[in-house]
């Protein structure tokens, strides 16, 4: 057992920005500690996607509080998926209050198999050893010890030394669902396959996708009536980092689909990408910019608007993203804007935008938005669309806009604290 001396050196010691807590091993243990003071207590507000309950329930040393205004460290997480298929979650602390400009993030890296009880241990330990580092700042308090078992004597951990795979993860998923009513029958299945591979500068994807719907229907006549969806497609995808703000990539795709009236559709377009903060800091905040421009070919079903049954057209997208996440609350939004170069009145323009915001204790707006201007619905059929395909969704239908809108207040109040995890009746 080391005594809280050894404790403090090793909490000194701790490292900053970017620590990475790896898979646990046999040989390692979460920490333990034991009867802080309850003077000496912290005030944690959770906002992370990071077992909460398990939180809760585990770490018993601090005081978790309803509201970031109330915390002593306000807590919030991130998710990525790495390379190998697992997730990397950064969870970030804010110092708050006495621990003012006090922030810390810690990375958790699972692997693509790993048991929840596994991802939630590390998670629980990692989250302990950034909470513990606040306290460690003004004095720890008396009666707390900390456990640490090293690895068995003559017991080494070595990296693998050749990957077989070469970091390639590959992925096959299918799934099929059925209902059925007295006049009504619906079958879907669909198939999914996928490879990556993801480096420090290169992203490759290759995906590949079948989907199918089927519906029939008892009118009362003779014969049924039944209709059908599919959509088949491959897509691919390679991106080449340039440093800490510029990447360039070459993306593809090859589909058909009855809904949007194409028997076949081929587009390539490279591209180029500008981060306007460094990619590392994209659990905090991201703001990219991309352009790409390239070639689409298409056969379609039947004759579109435009008199057209099979055309090549060239192609350029403009879009900007933004996201951001701090105590105050998160915000997302997008726009895109692409046009066919044959003709420059076929363009869209997309805008969307998600705002969560703290405006008082325990007062939150969430407004979400989105509209789109049309203007490049090159595939539609000329004739006109039949009840049945207009009721069940089976085709496009011909749209200047689309628009949508919610906005959303909550107000809580009660209780400081947020302690208690209580299972009855979850269900």
């Amino acid at each position: 057992m080391l005594r809280p001396l050894i404790f403090g050196a090793l909490l000194s010691a701790l490292p900053g920005a970017d620590a990475v807590a790896q898979n646990p091993t046999p040989s390692t243990q979460v920490p333990t500690v034991i009867g802080p003071d309850t003077a000496a207590r912290l005030r944690v507000y959770l906002e992370c996607d990071c077992f909460q309950e398990y939180l809760r329930d585990e770490l018993e040393w601090v005081d978790f509080v309803r509201q970031p205004q109330d915390a002593d460290v306000h807590v919030l997480s991130s998710n990525r998926e790495t390379g190998g298929g697992g997730q990397e979650l950064v969870l970030r602390f804010v110092g708050r209050g006495r621990f003012d400009a006090v922030d810390t993030e810690l990375r958790v890296v699972s692997q693509a198999a790993e048991t929840e009880n596994n991802r939630r241990a590390q998670v629980l330990r990692t989250t302990a050893v950034g909470l513990l580092s606040y306290l460690a700042r003004e004095s720890l308090p008396a009666g707390l010890d900390l456990s640490v078992r090293a690895a068995d004597a003559g017991q080494t951990i070595t990296a693998p030394v050749q990957d077989p795979w070469n970091l390639w993860v590959f992925s096959v998923s299918t799934g099929t669902s059925f209902e059925a009513e007295e006049a009504n029958r619906e079958l879907q299945w669909s198939i999914n396959a996928t490879a990556d591979r993801v480096t420090d500068e290169w992203k490759i994807s290759f995906g590949g996708r079948l989907d199918e719907q089927r519906q029939t229907f008892d009118l009362d006549e003779d014969d049924p009536f039944e209709v059908s969806r599919t959509e088949r497609g491959v897509e691919w995808f390679v991106a080449r980092g340039l440093g800490p703000h510029w990447s360039v990539g070459l993306d593809g795709e090859v589909e058909s689909s009855t809904f949007d009236n194409t028997r076949f559709s081929a587009e390539t377009a490279p591209a180029v990408e500008f981060s306007i903060f460094p990619y590392r800091d994209y659990a905090t905040r991201q703001f990219v910019v991309q352009y790409s421009a390239g070639i689409q070919h298409a056969k379609y079903t039947e004759v579109t608007l435009f008199d057209e049954l099979e055309e090549t057209r060239p192609r350029h997208e403009l879009s900007a993203d933004l996201n951001q996440r701090q105590p105050w609350g998160t915000i997302e939004a997008g726009i895109e804007w692409s046009q066919y170069l044959h003709d420059a009145a076929r363009y869209r323009i997309e805008v969307d935008a998600e705002l969560s915001l703290r405006v008082v204790r325990g007062l939150s707006v969430n407004v979400e938005g989105n509209a789109s201007r049309i203007r490049d619905q090159l595939s539609l059929p000329r004739r006109s669309a039949t009840p049945e395909e207009v009721l069940l969704q089976l085709r496009q239908l011909q749209s200047g806009y689309e628009l949508g809108f919610s906005v959303g207040v909550s107000y809580s109040f009660g209780s400081l604290f947020n302690n208690v995890v209580n299972p009855r009746f979850d269900n």
